[in-house]
Order: structure tokens, then C-alpha cells, then sequence
């Protein structure tokens, strides 16, 4: 299991991951002027997360514009010029991923039962736009972003915004996240921390917050 919540008392606030956990992307192949300028799938992902391009986007020192432009001119060797590029990397980035609806259900579930949530992402300027186009802006209690904090998980003042934003103690919120370093820094922060794996892990969270399953 790669939980971590052996407490019998349920917790006070769910803090939860949007990456990896509420939204995943789907799509595997390249669009067509992608295909046309072979690349394989993958490819301009890879260029794309080079730190040098995703931290200052992440950290909100670049929109999500001038993120796209900087992938753009890594790539225009690759093809004929940089208009081509750029219209390359703008189809690459209209796909912006899906919500997985049973985490949904349970981010619902979990306020129903009159626990706040909040969702904790290292994300974009854009994400509260990417949010209200899925329709769940208002899924969340309150939303911390690392482009508007300009600090990111696994920072130790983003865990302690997020226990602030739901006015609950760091040892009363469950923060949930796909990544390794991302719980690692929340339980050094004091909290209690599951690392998300599939679908199949929400049975134990619905269970950690004394929820049907």
C-alpha cells in the first residue's frame, strides 16, 4: 500500500492534488501538424518540462503564453521556422487533460460530509480558467496554486497556506498527491500524506474519512 494514514480519528480537511490525481491527460498521439513535423508522442512534453521552461511558468514568473513561446523556439530547428513552431505547440497545448470523474465524486462526497477541501496544485497563471472550463471552480473550499503563490509543493509554507486556507492543523489534513516528493515534504510539514496510485485508492481514502465506499 502506498498510504500513509494509520490514525483511527478521521481527518478534519482533505487537501488534494489536481495532476496526477483530479485531471489526467489522455491523449497519447500527436495532432496532425505534430505527425506532419515528426514528432513522436511525447516529444514536445519532454522539451516542454525541461526545468528551465516549467519552473518560472510554474512559479507564475511566466504565463502560460510566454511558456509556450519558450517551447516553441527550443523546437524551431526541428522544423521550417518559428510561426511553424509556434503553431505546432499551440495545437499541442489545446489539450488540456480530463477530469477523472470518481475522484470528483469523492472530492463531493468528502464536502457533503462537511469537510472542507481544497485543492493544492503546482500549476499555471490559467489553472482557475482550466478549472472553470472543466465546471469545477467551485468543487473546492479554497484553491492554492503555485503560480499565484509563487512558491510550489514541496515547499514547506505551501503546505502551511493550504492548512490555513481550510483553518485546520497541519496533523488534521489528509493531503493527497501522486508524487513521491510531494509527500515526503507534506509529512515533513506535519501532515498526514497518501500518495495516490489509481482509482483502486480511493476505497481506502473514503474509508480514512468514514464515507460509503
Amino acid at each position: 500500500m502506498t498510504g500513509y494514514y494509520r490514525r483511527r480519528k478521521k481527518p478534519a480537511a482533505l487537501l488534494i492534488d489536481l495532476d496526477g490525481v483530479l485531471r489526467e491527460y489522455r491523449r497519447s498521439q500527436p495532432g496532425p501538424l505534430e505527425t506532419a513535423a515528426g514528432f513522436a508522442p511525447g516529444e514536445i512534453l519532454e522539451v516542454a518540462l525541461a526545468p528551465e521552461r516549467l519552473v518560472p511558468a510554474m512559479l507564475g514568473q511566466v504565463s502560460r503564453a510566454g511558456w509556450c513561446e519558450s517551447i516553441a523556439a527550443a523546437l524551431v530547428d526541428r522544423v521550417v521556422d518559428l510561426d511553424t513552431a509556434e503553431q505546432i505547440v499551440e495545437e499541442w497545448n489545446t489539450y488540456r487533460g480530463e477530469i477523472v470523474p470518481e475522484v470528483l465524486e469523492f472530492v463531493t462526497d468528502v464536502r457533503a460530509a462537511g469537510i472542507p477541501v481544497a485543492l493544492c496544485t503546482n500549476a499555471f497563471d490559467d489553472v482557475r480558467a482550466d478549472l472553470d472550463r472543466f465546471g469545477v471552480a467551485d468543487a473546492f473550499d479554497a484553491i492554492l496554486s503555485s503560480a499565484e503563490l509563487g512558491l510550489a509543493k514541496p515547499h514547506p509554507e505551501f503546505y502551511a497556506k493550504a492548512c490555513d486556507a481550510v483553518a485546520t492543523a497541519a496533523d488534521e489534513c489528509l493531503f493527497v498527491d501522486d508524487q513521491v516528493r510531494n509527500i515526503a515534504g507534506a509529512r515533513a510539514a506535519g501532515l498526514l500524506a497518501y500518495r495516490f496510485g489509481g482509482l483502486a485508492d480511493l476505497d481506502y481514502l473514503r474509508q480514512a474519512f468514514a464515507l460509503p465506499r
